[in-house]
C-alpha cells in the first residue's frame, strides 16, 4: 500500500488470492479517501508525538543503556501490508538475545524482562519509538499489529486479509487483549496456547475491523489509544523528573502532586498512587 493506494487484487501475493481474503479487499477498496486520510493523519500525528515527546525518548533511551547490557532499540522482524517483512522499533525491555532463549511471546512473571522493562512494558512506554515505523510507512497507528514471519506462516486464509493494510500499533484487538502476558502465565507451551487459542479470539476483532473499516472508526479507536497514552506519559514525566535522586530511588510525590496528576489524567488518586508507588520500589541498580 503506497500513499493509501492498494495494489489490484491480481497481482497480490499467491496467498492473498483466495475467496476469504476478496471479501476483506472488496470493502477496503472501495473506501480510498478514508485510506489516503489514514496516511496523512498517521503522518501529521507521529511528527506532533515526535515533537512533544522526544525529551522523555531520549531520557528512557539512556536509562534503558545505563541500566542493562544490549542495545538502547529491540528490533525484531515483523510482518506488514502485503507479507512484507520489516523490522520493528521498540525500546529493549528483555534482556540481550532474549528470543533465542525463550518463546517468541511474552509471558507474566517472564524472567528475561528487565527491571526498568517492567515499567515501560506496563505502561506500554517501550513502544513510543514505533512513530519511526509509522513516518517510515511500515506501520498505522490503527491496525492489527504485527505478527513475526512464525505465526503468520500458520494464518487462515481468512487471516491474510489482515495484511491488506499495514501493521498497527493499537487496535480493538490489543485493547481487548492488553493483559495477555497473564492469559500465558505458568502454561507449558506458551506458543501452542497463543497460536491456538488466543489469536483466533484476536483475529476475530481484527477482521471485524476490516468490516466496518472508515476514517471515523479510526479516530474513535485513536481516542482511545490517546486517552490510555496521555495517562501513561504524564506519570512519566513525574517519574522522570525524580528519578535518580535520594540514592538512586524515585521520590515520593506529595498529595498535592498526586492530586493534580489525578486531575491531568482524569485518573484516580488511588491509580495515580499505585503507579507512583510502583515505580518508587523499582530497584534500578
Amino acid at each position: 500500500m503506497k500513499g493509501g493506494t492498494m495494489r489490484a487484487f491480481e497481482k497480490l501475493p499467491p496467498k492473498f488470492q483466495n475467496d476469504e481474503v476478496k471479501h476483506y479487499y472488496d470493502i477496503i477498496a472501495k473506501k480510498s479517501f478514508s485510506l489516503v486520510l489514514k496516511r496523512i493523519t498517521d503522518i501529521i500525528f507521529s511528527l506532533i508525538i515526535l515533537v512533544i515527546l522526544i525529551i522523555p525518548i531520549v531520557v528512557i533511551a539512556v536509562i534503558v543503556k545505563a541500566t542493562s547490557k544490549g542495545p538502547v532499540f529491540y528490533r525484531q522482524e515483523r510482518v506488514t501490508s502485503y507479507g512484507r517483512v520489516f523490522k520493528i522499533f521498540k525500546f529493549r525491555t528483555m534482556v540481550q538475545n532474549a528470543d533465542r532463549i525463550g518463546t517468541l511471546v511474552t509471558t507474566s512473571g517472564d524472567a528475561r524482562v528487565t527491571k526498568v522493562g517492567r515499567i515501560l512494558r506496563k505502561y506500554r512506554l517501550e513502544e513510543l519509538p514505533q512513530i519511526f515505523n509509522v513516518l517510515a510507512g511500515s506501520r498505522t497507528f490503527v491496525g492489527t499489529r504485527p505478527a513475526v514471519p512464525k505465526y503468520v506462516d500458520m494464518y487462515k486464509d481468512e487471516y491474510n486479509a489482515t495484511l491488506l493494510m499495514p501493521a498497527g500499533i493499537t487496535s480493538l484487538a490489543s485493547i481487548m487483549y492488553k493483559d495477555e502476558e497473564k492469559l500465558l502465565q505458568n502454561v507449558e507451551d506458551a506458543d501452542k496456547v497463543y497460536v491456538e487459542t488466543i489469536l483466533p479470539e484476536k483475529m476475530k476483532y481484527n477482521l471485524m475491523y476490516l468490516e466496518n473499516f472508515g476514517f471515523l472508526s479510526d479516530i474513535k479507536v485513536r481516542k482511545i489509544m490517546v486517552a490510555h497514552k496521555s495517562q501513561s506519559i504524564a506519570v512519566l514525566i513525574y517519574i522522570l523528573s525524580n528519578i535518580y535522586k535520594d540514592e538512586g530511588y524515585f521520590m515520593k510525590a506529595t498529595d498535592d502532586e498526586i492530586n493534580l496528576i489525578a486531575f491531568d489524567t482524569m485518573m484516580s488518586v488511588e491509580e495515580v498512587s499505585a503507579i507512583i508507588t510502583t515505580a518508587c520500589e523499582a530497584d534500578f541498580s
